[in-house]
C-alpha cells in the first residue's frame, strides 16, 4: 500500500460531498479590501518545491551528511594504515674515555584490524547503523516539515477565508445599523436595540482586524518554515483546494478503502525514526556488553616476530622486519626498519616473542561487564518506550481521521440547508414577504456553512496526512519536487536557486 492509500478516504468524501460543496453562493457585499484574483492560483504544489531550499530542510540533509562523514571516518580507521618514520641516536660507551657513535634510520610501519571484535571493525559497524538510523530520521524530518507546510497554507487559506467571512459580516452589521438607525429615527426600535445594533457592526469590524492580523500570522509562520517571504492573497477564491495535489490520478481510483490498524501499526513500527534509533542503541549495547565480556575473560595477549639483522656485538641493529598481533586489539601490525649507514656484518636471526598482561588487584572488568549489563537493559526499555509511543500515536491519529471524516456528513447537509435557506429567503423577497436584509443574512449564513465545510474537508487532509506521517510513509520526495522558482517569490538573497 503506498503512502497516498492513506489519503483515499478523504476521496471518498469529496465524491459524496463534490455535489454540495460545487454549489455556487449569490455574491456578497462588495469586500472591503483586496484586490480580484490576477495572475497563477497560490496552492501548495507551488510551495512544495521551494521546502527543499528551506532552513529546516538543508539543517537535515547536514546532519545526515554528518552521519555519513562519520562513517567514512571509521573505515579509514579499520583500514591499512602505512606510515613512515626515521629515528637517530648518538651512543657513548663508556661515557668518560669512549667514541661516540651515531646511528639513523628510516621505520615504515602498516597496521591493518584483522579479528571481528576489533575496536575498530565495531566502531564501523556502529557507524553502519548510525547511517541507517540517519537515514530514517532524514526521512522522517523531511516528511514533519512536509506535514508543516501543508497546515501553514491550510492556515493561510484558512485564515483568508476568515478574512471574507468576517468582511462579509461587517458588512451585514453595518447594513443591518444602518436599518436600525432609520427606524429609530421613525420611533419604530428604541435606543437600547439602536445601541446593540451599533455594538454588532463594533464587534464585527474587530473580528475583521482579528482576522487581517491572523493572516499576517499565517504569513509569518510560512516565512519561518520556508525561509522566504511568500505573498499571501486576501482573497480565499486565490487559494486552491488542499489535498487534489498530494495524489497522483492513478491512485484516486482506491477511494473509500479501509485503513486496517494492524497494517498500519506494522509499518510504523518499522519505518519511525524513533523505533530505528531505539533498535541501533539496543544493538550497540548488546555489542558493548559482548565486547565488556570478552575484556573479561581474554587476556592482554600479544604475539610478536622479528628477522633480519638483529644486533651485533655494540648493541646495534640493521635491516629488520618485524609484525605483531595483538589479541585484544585485534590489530595485525608490521614494521620494516632500514639503517641509512652501513652497520657492518651483522648477522641474521628472528626472534619470536609472546607477552600477556594479567591483572591481579583491581580488577575493573566485572564492573564494567555489569554496567554494560545495566545499559542493555536501559536500552531494551527504551525500545518498548519507543514503540509504545508510536503505537500510541498511530491509533490517535487515525481515531482524528475517522471522527474528521464522520463530521462531513453533517457539515454537507448544514450547507445544503443553507442553500436551501437562501433560495427560500428569495423566493419570499421576490413575493414581497422578506426584506433585502433577510437575504443578505441567508448569503452570510451560505458563506458559513460553506466555509465550515472547505474547514472539514482541509482537515481530512491534514488528518491523513497526518497519519501518513505516523506511520512513516509519507514520502517527502514524492511531494517536494526540485525548486522552481515562481516569478512572485524571491529567492533567498545571494541564495541558491
Amino acid at each position: 500500500m503506498s503512502e497516498f492509500s492513506l489519503l483515499s478516504p478523504l476521496l471518498l468524501g469529496l465524491l459524496l460531498l463534490g455535489p454540495a460543496a460545487a454549489q455556487t453562493a449569490p455574491a456578497m457585499p462588495a469586500r472591503v479590501t483586496g484586490a480580484p484574483v490576477v495572475g497563477p492560483v497560490l496552492s501548495l504544489e507551488t510551495l512544495l518545491p521551494l521546502l527543499r531550499e528551506a532552513p529546516g530542510w538543508r539543517a537535515a540533509d547536514l546532519t545526515y551528511r554528518a552521519a555519513e562523514l562519520s562513517l567514512q571516518s571509521a573505515r579509514t580507521r579499520a583500514g591499512l594504515t602505512l606510515s613512515v618514520g626515521g629515528s637517530a641516536s648518538a651512543v657513548k660507551v663508556p661515557w668518560d674515555s669512549g667514541e661516540w657513535s651515531a646511528s639513523s634510520a628510516v621505520t615504515l610501519s602498516a597496521a591493518l584490524s584483522v579479528l571481528p571484535w576489533s575496536p575498530a571493525l565495531e566502531a564501523v559497524r556502529s557507524a553502519e547503523r548510525a547511517l541507517g538510523a540517519a537515514s530514517t530520521e532524514l526521512r522522517g524530518a523531511r516528511a514533519a516539515l512536509t506535514l508543516q507546510l501543508a497546515q501553514a497554507y491550510a492556515g493561510a487559506r484558512s485564515a483568508a477565508a476568515s478574512l471574507a467571512l468576517a468582511e462579509a459580516q461587517a458588512a451585514l452589521a453595518a447594513q443591518g445599523l444602518q436599518v436600525a438607525q432609520a427606524q429609530r429615527a421613525q420611533n419604530l426600535l428604541s435606543q437600547e436595540n439602536l445601541l446593540d445594533r451599533q455594538g454588532a457592526q463594533e464587534q464585527a469590524q474587530a473580528g475583521v482586524a482579528q482576522a487581517r492580523r491572523a493572516l499576517e500570522v499565517a504569513a509569518g509562520q510560512l516565512r519561518r518554515l520556508l525561509g522566504r517571504d511568500v505573498p499571501l492573497p486576501t482573497d480565499p477564491q486565490a487559494y486552491a483546494p488542499l489535498g487534489a495535489e498530494l495524489l497522483p490520478a492513478e491512485l484516486r481510483a482506491l477511494a473509500g478503502a479501509a485503513l486496517n490498524e494492524a497494517d498500519l501499526l506494522r509499518r510504523a513500527l518499522v519505518a519511525r525514526p524513533e523505533v530505528v534509533r531505539a533498535q541501533v542503541g539496543l544493538s550497540d549495547a548488546q555489542i558493548a556488553l559482548e565486547a565488556a565480556r570478552r575484556a573479561a575473560g581474554l587476556p592482554d595477549v600479544t604475539a610478536s616476530v622479528q628477522a633480519g639483522q638483529l644486533s651485533d656485538a655494540q648493541g646495534r641493529s640493521g635491516r629488520t622486519i618485524s609484525a605483531g598481533l595483538g589479541v585484544r586489539s585485534g590489530v595485525l601490525s608490521a614494521q620494516a626498519s632500514l639503517p641509512l649507514r652501513d652497520t657492518g656484518n651483522i648477522p641474521n636471526g628472528v626472534a619470536l616473542n609472546l607477552s600477556g598482561t594479567f591483572t591481579l588487584l583491581g580488577r575493573t572488568e566485572d564492573q564494567a561487564v555489569a554496567q554494560a549489563r545495566l545499559g542493555a537493559q536501559q536500552a531494551a526499555l527504551a525500545l518498548d518506550t519507543a514503540r509504545q509511543a508510536v503505537e500510541l500515536e498511530v491509533r490517535t491519529r487515525l481515531a482524528e481521521l475517522q471522527n474528521d471524516q464522520g463530521a462531513l456528513t453533517a457539515l454537507s447537509t448544514a450547507l445544503t440547508r443553507a442553500q436551501t435557506a437562501l433560495d427560500s429567503a428569495r423566493a419570499r423577497l421576490s413575493a414581497g414577504l422578506a426584506t433585502p436584509l433577510e437575504v443578505r443574512q441567508a448569503e452570510l449564513g451560505l458563506l458559513q456553512a460553506r466555509t465550515t465545510l472547505n474547514a472539514a474537508l482541509a482537515q481530512v487532509t491534514l488528518a491523513a496526512l497526518a497519519l501518513a506521517l505516523a506511520t512513516g510513509q509519507l514520502d517527502p520526495l514524492l511531494l517536494t519536487p526540485l525548486p522552481v522558482f515562481p516569478p512572485t517569490v524571491s529567492p533567498l538573497p545571494g541564495g541558491r536557486s
